[in-house]
C-alpha cells in the first residue's frame, strides 16, 4: 500500500464492501445467496403441432361419426315411421339394410345418413377441440388432457342443437303429416329427451361406476367405468323415450286429439321404441365415444 494513504476500513456486512474512499464496490457472496434471481419462464402455451392436432380432432370425429351413422340413421327412421303409422319398425329396418347393402353409394350420400353423420361428428369434434384447447392453454400433453365441466357444457350444447335440427328434418321426411313447421312443444319435448340422455352419458357414469356389482373376473374384461358408460345412457331411454314419442305424436296428429289418446299411443310404442333407442344410444355414446377417444389418444401421442 502506498505511503501516506490511509486505507478505509472494509465492511464485512452482508450488503456491500466498502472500497477505499468509502465508496461501495461490489456485493458479497453472502448477499447473492439471499437474492432471488428471477428465472426465465418457458412458454405457457403448448402450441407444438397445433395444426396437426386440430386435424386429428376432426379426423377422429369424422371416423367415429361415420362408423355409427349407418345404424343410427336406420333406427331413427324406423322409430319415426312406426310412430307415424307409415311403416312398421321391422319393415323400415329391413328396407334400410337392403338399401345399404345393394345401393351403398346412394345410402351413404342420402340426407338421413348425412344428418346423422353431421350430428355425431359435430358432437365428437366439439369434445375433441375442447380437449385440445385445454392442452394448449394449460401447456399439457394433448393425449392426457380432458376439459371437464367446460367439455360437458360445450358438447351438450352442440349435441342438443344438432339433434333438434336432425329430428325436425327426420320428422318431416318420415312422418305422415304434410311437411309443416315443428310445433314448439315438440321441440321442448325433444330437448327434455336429449338432456336426459346427455346427463346419463356424461354425469351418471362416474357416479354409477363405483356401485356396479361387477366381480373381479368380470373386471378383467371390462372396467366399471366402461360398463357404466354403456349402461347409463341405455337405461335412461326407458324414461326419455315417452317424451320422444309424445313429441312425434303432437306433430303427426296436430290439434283435436285428446291427450288420453296421445298417451295411449305412447304406451303402445314405448317398449319397442325404447329398445330401439337403446340400440342407437350404445353405438352413439358407447362405441362411437370409445373409437373417437382411443383413436385420438394414439394419434396425439405420435405428435407429442
Amino acid at each position: 500500500m502506498a505511503a501516506g494513504v490511509d486505507a478505509a476500513p472494509i465492511s464485512r456486512s452482508n450488503e456491500v464492501v466498502t472500497a477505499p474512499g468509502g465508496l461501495p464496490n461490489q456485493t458479497t457472496p453472502a448477499v447473492l445467496k439471499n437474492v432471488k434471481i428471477a428465472e426465465k419462464k418457458g412458454p405457457t402455451w403448448n402450441t407444438k403441432n397445433l395444426g396437426s392436432r386440430l386435424a386429428v380432432d376432426a379426423a377422429c370425429a369424422a371416423t367415429a361419426g361415420g362408423m355409427v351413422a349407418p345404424l343410427i340413421s336406420m333406427i331413427d327412421k324406423a322409430i319415426i315411421e312406426n310412430a307415424s303409422g307409415k311403416r312398421q319398425m321391422g319393415e323400415s329396418l329391413k328396407a334400410s339394410f337392403t338399401a345399404l347393402l345393394f345401393r351403398p353409394h346412394r345410402y351413404l350420400t342420402s340426407k338421413p345418413f348425412l344428418l346423422i353423420l353431421m350430428l355425431y361428428s359435430g358432437t365428437y369434434v366439439t369434445a375433441n377441440a375442447l380437449d385440445t384447447l385445454k392442452s394448449t392453454t394449460r401447456n399439457r400433453e394433448a393425449s392426457k388432457t380432458t376439459s371437464g365441466p367446460s367439455k360437458f357444457a360445450a358438447t351438450s350444447a352442440a349435441n342438443l342443437s344438432l339433434c333438434l335440427y336432425k329430428d325436425s328434418q327426420f320428422t318431416k321426411m318420415f312422418g305422415t303429416a304434410s311437411a309443416r313447421p315443428i310445433p314448439p312443444v315438440t321441440y321442448a319435448l325433444f330437448a327434455i329427451r336429449d338432456s336426459l340422455t346427455i346427463y346419463a352419458s356424461f354425469n351418471l357414469p362416474p357416479l354409477l361406476a363405483p356401485n356396479l356389482p361387477l366381480s373381479e373376473a368380470a373386471e378383467k374384461y371390462i372396467s366399471r367405468a366402461s360398463a357404466a358408460q354403456f349402461l347409463a345412457p341405455a337405461a335412461v331411454q326407458l324414461i326419455s323415450t315417452p317424451f320422444h314419442l309424445l313429441g312425434l305424436d303432437l306433430y303427426n296428429r296436430n290439434g283435436g286429439t285428446p291427450f288420453s289418446d296421445r298417451m295411449r299411443k305412447v304406451r303402445v310404442d314405448w317398449l319397442k321404441s325404447s329398445i330401439a333407442r337403446m340400440c342407437r344410444i350404445v353405438p352413439a355414446f358407447g362405441f362411437g365415444g370409445v373409437v373417437n377417444n382411443g383413436m385420438r389418444a394414439r394419434m396425439m401421442k405420435r405428435l407429442e
